[in-house]
């Protein structure tokens, strides 16, 4: 078999970048291209599905052809009934039939995929879960950074749901305290405990304007009781939060990827309060970081075009 009729072509929407890569193949790390072009979203829709053309151009430069399909995640998703864009905050895409009109423009069938759930399944198929724990067959992944993203994938392949919202956790309810969410929504999982709603918090108790990573410091060194204050919030709110998602699905491990999951507290405090909410006298779930860093969206989105 040719390597181009195992190789698997993905694009990475992102509010500032688009990422293309083509792995080698479904079963390594390798790519034979990786590069990325700016997004790029304030000239506007059209500005953007030209940006996708260039870097899809650009990888078919390089490999000398181009595919039939091509997977990609996005910060939102495609509604199935209507065949419109929903939910992105990058929301020059909302209520476009974005596939449709990339299908036109690319010349070549498009598979899509929220980010979140490009994520989970990266994870799975290549990252932490395939190497801490190959059984696992239902695995939901989290991505806590300037939102909450969540996506699940069983046996391999991603849960879409009816409506295209499968493992939308971050616009769950969690507290009023959060707020009004950009959705509509009162007090969202995201508006608590994303990295702006945590900022957002500090600011609202001192009156200072401080970044997430320093109110961590001042967390861990306890010299600031409102930052401690702050983490400890979070790591209290992501127990509450997740308790929901495991109590529903159950899932064999859960992948917390994003920047604010690289808060260290969240593994262990974090996750003593999931367990005071989880409808078990016990908790085995398993709660990890990610492996693959900022190749997990890429190569997720790669994987949406395997046949399994």
């Amino acid at each position: 078999m040719s390597t181009s009729s195992r190789s698997l072509w993905g694009i990475d929407m992102g509010g500032t970048k688009i990422e293309g890569a083509i792995m080698k193949s479904s079963d390594s790390v390798e790519t034979l291209f990786r590069d990325r072009v700016p997004t790029e979203s304030d000239k506007g829709y059209e500005h953007v599905l030209h940006q996708i053309k260039k870097m899809v151009d650009m990888m078919a430069d390089h490999a000398g052809y181009r595919p039939d399909k091509i997977g990609i995640g996005t910060p939102g998703t495609m509604d199935p009934h209507t065949g419109l864009f929903k939910n992105s905050n990058s929301t020059v895409l909302n209520f476009k039939p974005l596939r449709k009109d990339l299908e036109k423009l690319l010349n070549m069938q498009v598979i899509s995929a929220n980010d979140a759930n490009c994520f989970a399944l990266a994870e799975t198929r290549l990252g932490v879960v395939k190497e801490r724990f190959p059984n696992a067959e239902v695995v939901f992944g989290v991505i806590m950074g300037t939102g909450c993203g969540g996506g699940v994938v069983v046996n391999n392949k991603v849960i879409n749901g009816l409506q295209g919202i499968a493992g939308e956790w971050g616009h769950n309810f969690l507290d009023e305290s959060g707020g009004k969410c950009y959705c509509g929504k009162i007090g969202c999982v995201e508006n608590v405990i994303a990295g702006p709603a945590l900022e957002r918090y500090y600011f609202e108790q001192t009156g200072n304007r401080r970044k997430l990573k320093e109110i961590v410091s001042l967390a861990n060194g306890r010299s600031d009781a409102v930052a401690l204050k702050t983490i400890q919030r979070l790591n209290e709110m992501f127990g509450k939060a997740l308790s929901v998602v495991i109590n529903i699905l159950d899932p064999d491990v859960i992948v917390v990827g994003g920047g604010v999951g690289n808060i260290e507290s969240l593994y262990t405090v974090g996750v003593e309060h999931l367990k005071k909410h989880v409808f078990n006298d016990r908790l085995d779930t398993p709660v990890v970081k990610p492996l693959l860093g900022d190749s997990a969206g890429v190569f997720g989105a790669a994987f949406l075009t395997e046949k399994l």
